[in-house]
């Protein structure tokens, strides 16, 4: 690939993750209002970056999340983007399963960053991270041969959870060692701590999301399917990355339809070529194609005939509809959030879609205006144009010091 090739390409990519970011943003103000009819009271024509309030779902059927967040802010979703981004820098743009479930659980847990709504998914997925490393310790307590006093159990334990949240495999010894060193000499209990490692690590499972078969199973995937664009493993990396959130089949088969969608589009396809390569993965492939049907937009219809709430069987289709007829970046955002419901899931596919179509700008890309209107743009966009142009940061150390408690 020449240079000008691969700098077209990497603009396609940046603008398409960049769509994702304003497109959620946008529809936040009435996210979860379901009456198609009120939300053209509230917003008309132009319904984008209204600030959240309940009063616009007074006379109307929905659910008001987001109290205290502001226009230009992003849902959960955005923030749930925000961490596996944060993971592929500081993986040089690979996929690490451990170190985006460390920073799932730092940003959502007690004591994280979000403040905001938390959805089912996330809920449960922190409560089974929870649960595998109970049981991943319990099971390296009860296989430890060497004869230590309980005090002693219970400190290397707390002197190898630090990385084992960190670091996998032949990794551990090393650290483990020096750290069991600080307070135990003996080569028998640094050994046994060794062992305590190594046995959690293979007990700590991947797959640690809800059975759930909703939005977040693909709301995440734009800077994903960024890293792994035109990759032969991409399917396979889209379903390891959705089971860690949604551990169900039928999410991973609506995933990796959106996902090949996003790969066809940041290549360069047409959307009608890319919209005939996703309908391929989809579970459900002829809801797809009746949602691609007939010769006009109408996204309220859309989610009359498919539905509006945050399940894939519903958004999938309607997402379809909306890329097949909407001409602009504008339009189908717009649309997008007068069909109601979860406008913001939906968002996450048709922000990075129409933006790799259309790209920034002009009449039919992503206005300048909303990109400015986005919260914290400069940062995300930096992030943005870090990974799809490869130029990492040092990679992060272990800040917890040896031999401090697991917290």
């Amino acid at each position: 690939m020449n240079h000008e090739s691969k700098s077209a390409d990497n603009s396609r990519i940046i603008n398409a993750l960049a769509g994702g970011w304003v497109a959620d943003a946008a529809s936040l103000g009435l996210h979860w209002l379901y009456d198609s009819q009120r939300i053209l009271e509230v917003g008309g024509q132009s319904p984008e970056f209204l600030p959240p309030k309940a009063d616009y779902f007074k006379g109307g059927f929905g659910y008001f999340a987001h109290e205290g967040k502001q226009p230009g802010d992003v849902s959960h979703y955005g923030a749930a983007t925000g961490v596996i981004t944060d993971s592929l820098l500081a993986s040089e743009g690979a996929l690490d399963i451990r170190d985006y479930q460390r920073r799932f659980r730092a940003f959502f847990g007690p004591g994280g960053r979000w403040q905001g709504y938390i959805d089912n998914p996330t809920r449960v997925t922190l409560d089974n991270l929870n649960t595998i490393e109970h049981n991943a310790i319990e099971q390296a307590r009860s296989t430890t041969t060497t004869e230590l006093t309980d005090k002693q159990k219970r400190l290397l334990v707390q002197k190898v959870m630090p990385y084992t949240r960190y670091l996998s495999g032949d990794q551990l010894a090393e650290p483990v060692r020096k750290a069991i060193n600080l307070t135990y000499q003996e080569k028998k209990i640094q050994d046994a701590g060794v062992h305590l490692a190594e046995t959690i690590d293979r007990h700590l499972l991947p797959e640690s999301g809800a059975d759930d078969m909703q939005l977040p199973a693909v709301s995440k995937l734009p800077p994903l399917v960024a890293s792994y664009c035109g990759q032969s493993n991409l399917m396979a990396v889209t379903e390891a990355a959705v089971r860690v959130t949604n551990h169900n089949d039928e999410a991973v088969a609506w995933a990796r339809c959106a996902a090949r969608l996003l790969d066809h589009l940041l290549q360069g396809e047409p959307m009608s070529a890319a919209l005939d390569a996703a309908s391929q993965e989809a579970p459900d492939p002829q809801s797809l194609s009746n949602a691609r049907s007939g010769s006009s937009l109408d996204a309220p219809g859309a989610g009359d005939t498919y539905g509006r709430t945050c399940y894939l069987g519903e958004a999938m289709p309607v997402i379809f509809h909306i890329l097949s007829h909407a001409n602009s970046f504008t339009e189908a955002v717009r649309a997008n959030i007068h069909c109601g419901g979860d406008s913001c899931g939906r968002a996450w596919i048709i922000g990075p879609a129409m933006a790799a179509q259309h790209g920034v700008g002009g009449e039919h890309g992503i206005p300048l205006s909303w990109l400015a209107r986005t919260t914290d743009a400069p940062a995300i966009l930096a992030d943005i144009e870090a990974l799809v142009n490869q130029t990492w940061a040092p990679k992060e150390q272990n800040h917890e010091q040896p031999g401090c408690p697991a917290h």
